[in-house]
């Protein structure tokens, strides 16, 4: 049986598959395709009943407190949906998870991922602060730099700082004034 996760990621293939072919989906339409090809009427369907899993108990948090915590999503404030999509999609490698808008004219609010990091992106007003500093761990930060440095993004040349605090250093601005640091500790 499929899970709730299978059915992302096969949207999210699906919706790259169609857009090298010049066909533009929403994240929300190639979901409710999957849905149907999984057997659901609708994607709230196939979300709620693939999704049961969600609702079991996971392991107990470790400190028994009863609490358990899952890794924060950064918000990041953009104040242009293309130059962000040039930067975080093209330049640093993310995929697009989903994006939404309220209405056609309304700002835009998007998930990307790129290995473990979610970041979400908004343009939406009040929802972050332009200059936030978001500070990623990182493994192979030498791999990352000459892949970014291969694609000779005219707007950042970032180098990497050796002797950070921690670790080695590669720290990345954004077009709106953002900073997202990669750390690699030291061997």
């Amino acid at each position: 049986m499929r899970s709730f996760s299978d059915a992302k990621l096969i949207a999210r293939s699906l919706r790259e598959a169609i857009a090298t072919r010049q066909i533009d989906l929403s994240h929300s339409e190639t979901l409710e395709i999957v849905a149907r090809q999984f057997g659901y009427a609708d994607w709230n369907t196939a979300s709620s009943r693939l999704n049961a899993d969600r609702d079991q108990p996971g392991p107990a948090p470790a400190d028994g407190s009863g609490i358990g915590l899952e890794a924060g999503i950064p918000i990041l404030r953009i104040f242009d949906l293309e130059k962000a999509r040039e930067f975080y999609l093209d330049f640093l490698g993310f995929t697009m998870d989903w994006d939404h808008r309220f209405a056609p004219n309304s700002p835009t609010y998007m998930q990307i991922s790129r290995s473990g990091l979610t970041l979400h992106l908004s343009e939406h007003h009040g929802d972050a602060s332009p200059g936030a500093t978001v500070f990623v761990r990182i493994e192979g930060v030498d791999v990352f730099h000459a892949e970014l440095i291969g694609k000779d993004y005219a707007y950042s040349k970032p180098g990497i700082q050796d002797d950070a605090p921690g670790g080695r250093l590669l720290e990345v601005p954004d077009p709106f004034g953002n900073r997202i640091r990669f750390s690699e500790a030291r061997d």
